[in-house]
């Protein structure tokens, strides 16, 4: 199999607070540590109840922190959020903390609703063309300091931190191919454009000094357990975390349930269904299967594996049926 990562959004159960999400999130990487996989991302996102890494770049500091080898990430940073300065300085930090450790995924969504993106004080006229120029400012910061320079990432400058492009559309393919950069395809809740996405970053990839050749990472939703019944069951999660938002009233993740039928409509079913296309559920055996032909069809360099369930320990048993499959 390709390197298997891990994207973790630091869910909140129903009924807990971050603070009990964030040390259940810093036991999961040091057992995905342990079980040996690749790097271990989280994403920014804001005024989500269910979701406790919106300081991102603490969290990642939090996380790295408590493990030692295992590389940690963004899956990603919103970059036009912040200043390309702010967020050469924030890893350049990290870098210098943890060294050949550190990756910085960039994402140009706000990761949040039109009303939370103002509050952070985000201009929302700034158009798509700005998302490029910010990528290629950040990265001259972390690279070294040129004759002349009189503006300096401290930390930051020549940490030279890996840089990736995510996306859920073409957009981020195309920039990524341009600028010679590794490229995440969100497909584990975007699925639509995944293969056009793909081809696009692969034939027009240019060489860089990060890059010599295309490297492609696409999510899968992966829940794994002892039995079919018993993963299908945790999966309920999933499936209604995604109705409620569907329905415009996202909350913390709440327990399985028996039937999923009788909590959505058909209507919610096509359409949250269609979101969860790339979902991997089941046995050992089944995950075994489903992981080696969702790699067949995309030809991925790399898998970033997500799995948020209600039950921590059910969460990670199934991190470890899949580092025992596929690491």
């Amino acid at each position: 199999m390709v390197p298997i990562s891990i994207l973790d959004l630091v869910p909140v159960i129903l009924g807990e607070t971050p603070r009990e999400a964030l040390p259940k999130s810093l036991d999961l990487a040091q057992h995905a540590e342990r079980f040996g996989y690749t790097r271990y991302w989280v994403a920014e996102h804001h005024n989500m109840t269910a979701i406790a890494s919106a300081a991102t770049s603490v969290v990642i500091g939090y996380l790295a922190g408590g493990t030692s080898t295992i590389r940690v990430g963004s899956g990603g940073i919103m970059l036009p959020n912040h200043s390309p300065l702010v967020i050469a300085e924030q890893f350049g930090t990290l870098e210098s903390l943890y060294p050949g450790r550190i990756d910085l995924g960039l994402g140009r969504a706000p990761g949040t609703d039109q009303r939370t993106l103002l509050a952070l004080r985000r201009d929302p006229g700034r158009g798509a063309d700005d998302f490029p120029r910010d990528v290629l400012e950040l990265q001259s910061l972390l690279a070294p300091v040129k004759p002349g320079q009189s503006v300096r990432a401290v930390p930051g400058y020549g940490t030279e931190v890996p840089i990736w492009i995510l996306g859920s559309s073409l957009f981020g393919a195309e920039l990524a191919a341009r600028l010679g950069l590794p490229y995440a395809f969100a497909s584990h809740f975007a699925p639509d454009a995944l293969f056009e996405a793909l081809d696009i970053y692969r034939r027009q990839f240019e060489p860089s000094k990060q890059m010599d050749r295309p490297y492609a990472m696409v999510g899968v939703n992966v829940i794994a357990a002892d039995t079919d019944e018993e993963a299908r069951r945790l999966f309920t999660t999933v499936q209604q975390s995604f109705t409620n938002l569907l329905r415009g009233r996202a909350g913390k993740l709440q327990p399985p349930i028996d039937s999923i039928e009788e909590y959505w409509t058909p209507a919610e079913k096509h359409q949250a269904s269609r979101m969860l296309k790339y979902s991997i559920v089941g046995s050992p055996e089944t995950v075994r299967q489903g992981l080696e032909s969702f790699l067949a069809l995309t030809n991925a360099d790399e898998l970033m594996v997500v799995t948020s369930l209600y039950d921590h320990s059910a969460r990670v048993r199934s991190y470890e049926i899949v580092a025992e499959i596929a690491v």
